[in-house]
């Protein structure tokens, strides 16, 4: 059996734009051979498959697994909303997010390379699924919960991941706390984890925005009217701080309160979140063909 160094497996993997997990694998198998590795990868469509992934995928779909207080979200992304929507693609996402609990893995890297039941890595079935679907398809990122307590999940469209610990309450409580996160998406749990480089800024703003004859006023009196400014920007930023969705004549704060309960965290995923997506002219990309 011939060496399958690193170098070799960094030259085919240049020279195709396969992964570097289905390179070696190729290697190994063509016994180090580097023109039959390229055309074994070639017939099985996964340099192909990754030929697609410069192509921007910004749609997508957040699956989600759990086993009691174990749960975890996954990020799937493809390059349309329709190949997101479409049954194969669907399957696919909850297969990964079942893989990512079975296995444990705590990176997209390591799930990736987790084993399913039919004996092909994730990384594989991914490659196979460009292949059928014919759209850059990447498992972007997860986030996990592993907790003795209650935990909640809870996915709005297929778009909107969420996870909740919740010490003390029950079950239902923890699952519409996700669904105020899904919906409100509050940047922060409760007023102690805000940062105090917000605040300040915060209060350079409200401060900026004052009038000469407020700011005039005694100090202690502008103390107050600032803070209870702030005390607002605090509670529409800040979980315990928002009127919660399925009782707005409390807050989230008081909802919890009277379970005598205590949301130790949560965890929000939205599909496409950071990526800059690219606007398609269909128009223009008709006449240009006509063109040539």
């Amino acid at each position: 059996m011939a060496e399958i160094t690193a170098s070799l497996v960094k030259e085919l993997r240049e020279r195709t734009g396969a992964g570097m997990m289905e390179c070696k694998k190729a290697l190994t198998e063509s016994n180090g051979d580097i023109d039959a590795a390229a055309e074994a990868l070639r017939k099985s469509g996964l340099a192909k498959a990754d030929k697609k992934a410069s192509r921007v995928a910004a749609e997508g779909r957040v699956a989600v697994a759990q086993n009691g207080g174990n749960a975890v979200l996954v990020e799937i992304n493809s390059e349309t909303d329709f190949v997101a929507n479409d049954a194969n693609f669907k399957a696919f996402a909850d297969t990964v997010a079942a893989a990512a609990l079975a296995s444990g893995a705590d990176d997209v890297e390591a799930l990736k390379s987790a084993k399913l039941a039919s004996g092909e890595t994730v990384e594989e079935t991914r490659a196979l699924a460009v292949q059928k679907l014919g759209e850059n398809i990447q498992i972007r990122r997860l986030a996990w919960i592993k907790s003795s307590n209650n935990v909640a999940a809870y996915v709005h469209s297929g778009k909107i991941g969420v996870l909740v610990e919740l010490a003390g309450g029950n079950e239902e409580l923890a699952r519409g706390i996700a669904m105020h996160v899904a919906a409100m998406n509050p940047p922060y749990n409760k007023a102690a984890d805000v940062p105090a480089d917000f605040l300040a800024k915060e209060k350079e703003i409200e401060l900026a925005k004052m009038s000469d004859k407020d700011k005039a006023k005694p100090a202690e009196i502008l103390e107050k009217i600032i803070g209870g400014k702030i005390a607002k920007i605090v509670n529409e930023n800040t979980l315990y701080g928002q009127a919660y969705v399925l009782d707005n004549e409390k807050t989230v704060g008081q909802t919890v309160e009277a379970a005598k309960a205590d949301v130790v965290g949560f965890q929000r995923l939205v599909v496409g979140e950071g990526i800059e997506k690219v606007v398609e002219d269909y128009a223009a990309e008709v006449a240009k063909a006509m063109q040539v």
